[in-house]
């Protein structure tokens, strides 16, 4: 559990992940990483859990960012199988046992993770359906088990587990697409997901492993979902994932064809909900332009930035290639507060 600045909401996590029911729960322990803190989390965790608790470890991490937190956890866990939950998390009481079983059931699962469900601060605004739940970190897809490959890739680690070994092949979390202080947008989970379904293993979406969310009231404001979706489609543009740079027509500064095409109908798309007054589904229109936004500025100066014959012959590239209507994809939707689904 990796923690900045948030000793007081850090001790509802805490304490749900030390009342695992002990009947039915195998031997744990909580590694609670300090992730450079200028608040009491040292005094919590050390004076009211780690002092009283042995199963409670307190580790300090300077550099700041939510990979190098969490990258110190593992290299200080000494179980073969390894969970990671945030500070803003709950677990139910059978989420360790959850877990270890998950892997047990499903012996070719490499990862495991399940559903993150909200607890509201009040009754949420209506136009925050579950069309808008990435931004709020919230996982659920339904009651029966995924397997999760490449094809099919869920997002799994956020108050999940992993094997041991898996970090062994493909390495820690990239500091590359992390959550940095109070920043949004993140994508080291999904970072860390792809990394480990290209060499061939698999995960598994278990239901009945379940933690909730204690979604902050500024979060049920449209000005967070906003930031949220231009900082993912930034870190978007910085992963190049597989599904979103693929493209039938080229790309223009660097942006796939198929993104531009998805933000003109986001356009006229906007606009009509506007003329019908349906203010939710113009601002679902909005935050997809508000990825794309993101998205193209990045690539724009990454473009912008590079060798002016590399910028003549992409450009030429794409206006030679005729346009054919690509394979389906959407935008993707993770949590940029570190869970999420790509």
């Amino acid at each position: 559990m990796s923690t900045y600045n948030r000793g007081e909401l850090l001790v509802d996590a805490v304490r749900s992940v030390l009342a695992q029911h002990p009947a039915i729960t195998p031997a744990f322990e909580l590694i609670v990483v300090d992730n450079n803190s200028t608040d009491t989390t040292r005094e919590i965790v050390l004076e009211r859990f780690a002092r009283l608790d042995g199963r409670v470890r307190y580790v300090f991490e300077p550099q700041q960012g939510l990979s190098y937190g969490r990258n110190a956890g593992i290299r200080a866990a000494r179980a073969p199988l390894i969970a990671f939950i945030d500070d803003d998390l709950c677990a139910q009481p059978d989420w360790v046992a959850a877990m270890a079983r998950a892997f047990c059931e499903h012996p070719v699962a490499d990862v495991v993770g399940g559903r993150v469900l909200p607890l509201w601060p009040t009754d949420p605004p209506a136009w925050l359906t579950r069309d808008h739940w990435a931004p709020l970190a919230l996982v659920d897809h339904g009651e029966a088990p995924i397997v999760v490959t490449m094809e099919h890739p869920i997002c799994l680690v956020a108050a999940g587990a992993c094997r041991r070994e898996v970090f062994d092949a493909v390495g820690l979390f990239a500091t590359d697409f992390q959550r940095v202080k109070d920043g949004i947008g993140s994508l080291e989970d999904h970072d860390f997901l792809l990394r480990v379904l290209r060499t061939g293993r698999k995960g598994v979406y278990d239901p009945r492993i379940i933690v909730h969310a204690q979604i902050q009231p500024d979060r049920l404001d449209r000005a967070y979902h906003r930031r949220w979706h231009t900082g993912h489609g930034h870190f978007h543009a910085l992963l190049r994932s597989e599904y979103i740079e693929r493209t039938r027509a080229g790309t223009l500064f660097g942006v796939p064809a198929h993104l531009y095409r998805q933000a003109l109908g986001d356009v006229f798309g906007w606009v009509r909900a506007m003329a019908s007054r349906e203010s939710g589904r113009a601002f679902h229109h909005e935050v997809r332009l508000r990825f794309f936004h993101g998205f193209f500025r990045t690539r724009r100066r990454e473009f912008l930035g590079g060798p002016r014959h590399e910028r003549r012959k992409a450009v030429w590239r794409l206006l030679r290639v005729p346009v054919r209507r690509p394979s389906r994809l959407t935008q993707p939707a993770t949590t940029g507060a570190g869970r999420g689904r790509p």
